[in-house]
């Protein structure tokens, strides 16, 4: 591929983003980290919050796991945000720098080949391809490639297509280009082709195929789970336990937890549904005969949860925690007012959010 104009159209139209601006290794790698699931605009400030706070890693290393968790709330995929502290403590613990091969980073906890391509081209300008999804689909349209990209097969195919085109003598703005043409350019639906440097080299513009590219495998049936949750409040404290188990929303804090095959019926409680916005489901927020609940429909990748959240109002929280103690063994009272410094699930923290705006 001859780069020349795709050079020429993202000098003219590449946004000014803060990791684009350093050849930091450990900036880049947070961003990319935090970029993985995550748009630009919604991450950028994830990101400066982060960095503010960890600005490198030895600053990574010696927190607390709770705080990074609590500054990666809201992001989601909390393994990712472990992984990051835990390879942030084993560099510390051996050289106290990010390593400077691709070889050195794909060792990293939590960096696949994808991430090392991205930190080796762009923080030392080393040949390396870096495929978001954006690149997937720059490539599937580029060469008319009707593979399916996103499995084991499919993403060693198109290294190997990234392989042919990468500019060897500058992979760092090669790849910062074809990301931002995927991103700002030929996007997935109804690109404006007219204006793509790529057009004359593009193989489905030719064969009319644009639209119909990436192809992806399909989409396996969300499990329903149902998750009921109990606010108990004693005066001004509450109580949280933080999940241990291998499962969603590891090491985070939530209230009480009783999951269950569907929701038992709750006597007294009415409530009509009302839009809500998260993930764009319905809700319900009823009172009745002091009963205040919170229904929430939360759609994760492979899971449909569904969550109710009931106060429970006791004059005092410690026979709770011994009656509970030995199915939550790691209940904690806490102030209702100290709940921002826990690292919640994004549920949770939605939850506590509009049962604040609330009063209750």
């Amino acid at each position: 591929m001859k780069p020349d104009a795709l050079y020429r159209w993202y000098d003219r139209n590449h946004r000014v983003l803060p990791w684009r601006e350093t050849n930091d290794p450990y900036c880049i790698w947070v961003s990319e980290i935090i970029l993985q699931q995550t748009r630009v605009a919604q991450g950028m400030d994830y990101y400066m919050r982060f960095v503010r706070r960890f600005p490198d890693l030895r600053s990574l290393a010696e927190a607390a796991e709770d705080e990074v968790l609590v500054y990666w709330q809201g992001l989601g995929y909390y393994s990712r945000a472990r992984n990051l502290y835990r390879a942030a403590r084993l560099l510390c613990e051996e050289t106290g720098k990010m390593p400077t091969t691709y070889e050195g980073l794909r060792r990293m906890p939590g960096v696949g080949d994808y991430t090392a391509g991205a930190i080796a081209s762009f923080a030392y300008n080393l040949p390396y391809p870096a495929l978001d999804g954006n690149v997937y689909r720059v490539l599937s349209r580029l060469f008319d490639c009707d593979t399916v990209f996103d499995t084991s097969s499919g993403k060693r195919y198109f290294h190997s297509l990234a392989e042919q085109i990468l500019d060897r003598e500058n992979p760092r703005l090669f790849n910062s280009a074809v990301m931002e043409l995927g991103a700002l350019q030929c996007v997935p639906s109804q690109p404006d082709c007219s204006a793509c440097p790529l057009l004359s080299q593009c193989k489905a513009y030719s064969a009319g195929t644009v639209a119909f590219l990436p192809l992806r495998k399909p989409r396996p049936s969300l499990r329903d789970r149902f998750l009921n949750y109990t606010i108990y409040i004693s005066g001004s404290d509450t109580l949280l336990y933080q999940r241990r188990e291998k499962d969603i929303w590891q090491h985070l804090w939530e209230f009480p937890l009783l999951e269950t095959s569907s929701f038992p019926p709750l006597d007294g409680v009415a409530g009509g549904p009302s839009e809500d916005s998260m993930n764009g489901t319905k809700s319900t927020l009823a009172l009745r005969d002091g009963t205040i609940y919170k229904e929430y429909i939360h759609v994760l990748s492979h899971q449909r949860l569904h969550a109710r959240f009931v106060i429970r109002r006791v004059s005092s929280l410690e026979p709770v925690v011994r009656e509970l103690s030995s199915s939550l063994p790691l209940l904690r009272i806490v102030p209702l007012s100290d709940l921002s410094s826990y690292a919640l699930s994004r549920l949770t923290q939605k939850a506590v959010e509009e049962l604040q705006l609330a009063n209750l």
